[in-house]
């Protein structure tokens, strides 16, 4: 999965496009990645990025060929608001780790992300013919795990007390979704079937599954 040929040029929601990266668009990375509290969501050190560090890991994880990163635009204003990739692709294992950021505080909590990562999901599964998509979350990201959680993913294990925020140390989450799971609920999610009862049935067994609470950095969703 080296090849370019997999990356597509665009992927179209119902109010978001997923677009390939522009080089200009290292100047919004830089802001995202300046602010603290995106840094305090999606950065493994406890801090905001230097405009320099931005630069280097645009070039090398964003506009490079080792992942497959996409820019999130609002569909009505093609307005920028924030990145999501697949990292780590394994084509023998038909497996990736799955990374995202909302950079616009204004933005949050609207359901982008979630129709993001849904977006990318079925490109996984469907075009890409991957078995299984990972992520790592901080477990006090509770509005990015509800996200994921929507869409399939399930907790699988725990690193404990692994991040220091706020003074103090936070699990990291590690989740997943399989191809069959993913079967499961694409139709509801993609608005192609209405939700039955056997769909209510499977979101709420993966709501069960363990504890509430990017690789580049964590995910985070707004």
């Amino acid at each position: 999965m080296r090849s370019r040929s997999w990356f597509p040029d665009s992927i179209e929601g119902r109010t978001i496009v997923l677009r390939r990266h522009d080089a200009r668009n290292v100047t919004a990375f830089q802001r995202w990645y300046a602010d603290p509290e995106v840094a305090r969501l999606t950065r493994y050190q406890d801090g905001p990025m230097r405009a320099d560090e931005v630069r280097r890991f645009f070039e090398a994880r964003v506009a490079g060929t080792g992942s497959l990163a996409l820019a999130i635009h609002l569909r009505d204003t093609n307005r920028l608001i924030g990145t999501c990739a697949f990292s780590q692709l394994d084509g023998d294992n038909g497996s990736a780790l799955f990374h995202i950021t909302i950079g616009e505080h204004d933005c949050w909590g609207r359901g982008y992300g979630t129709e993001a990562t849904v977006l990318m999901l079925e490109h996984a599964f469907e075009t890409l013919g991957l078995h299984r998509v990972g992520l790592a979350v901080f477990a006090f990201n509770e509005r990015a795990i509800r996200s994921y959680r929507k869409v399939g993913f399930v907790v699988e294990g725990r690193s404990r007390e692994g991040i220091w925020r706020d003074g103090r140390f936070h699990d990291e989450i590690q989740m997943s979704i399989l191809q069959d799971e993913w079967l499961e609920l694409r139709g509801r999610l993609l608005g192609l079937a209405p939700e039955d009862a056997g769909d209510r049935a499977h979101a709420s067994a993966i709501a069960g599954a363990g504890d509430p609470s990017g690789a580049s950095t964590p995910a985070e969703v707004g």
